[in-house]
């Protein structure tokens, strides 16, 4: 990747959980991440979104927190698993009154821009 980019530059142009991992130098099991690497980027995203009104202008510092939740992000699933971790709404269930569970997705987030 070239080293003239932006922080934002750069992230426009990583594509999948190994371009981003490689860009913020983090040590990966390739095991892991092929299994998880959907889980892995969203938790990323997830993460971020909580810490975008506190991040530092400087690009720097910005950098080191990406990297920071990035590695957090693929902590998680080293440590746990999809199921466990829930990232997406697919598995997050519903209890029902006669006791049971159920999935729901509502439209709403399958069709997200």
């Amino acid at each position: 990747m070239d080293d003239t980019l932006t922080l934002d530059e750069a992230m426009d142009d990583l594509v999948s959980a190994e371009d981003f991992l490689d860009y913020f130098a983090v040590p990966y099991d390739p095991a892991v991440v092929h299994v998880n690497r959907l889980h892995i980027l969203q938790r990323f995203h997830d993460y971020l979104a909580k810490q975008a009104p506190k991040l530092p202008p400087d690009e720097e510092a910005k950098r080191g927190i990406y990297r920071l939740w990035l590695e957090r992000a693929y902590q998680d699933f080293v440590a746990s698993n999809a199921l466990t971790e829930k990232v997406f709404a697919v598995f997050q269930h519903v209890d029902k009154p006669d006791g049971g569970s159920t999935s729901f997705v509502s439209l709403d987030k399958v069709f997200r821009p």
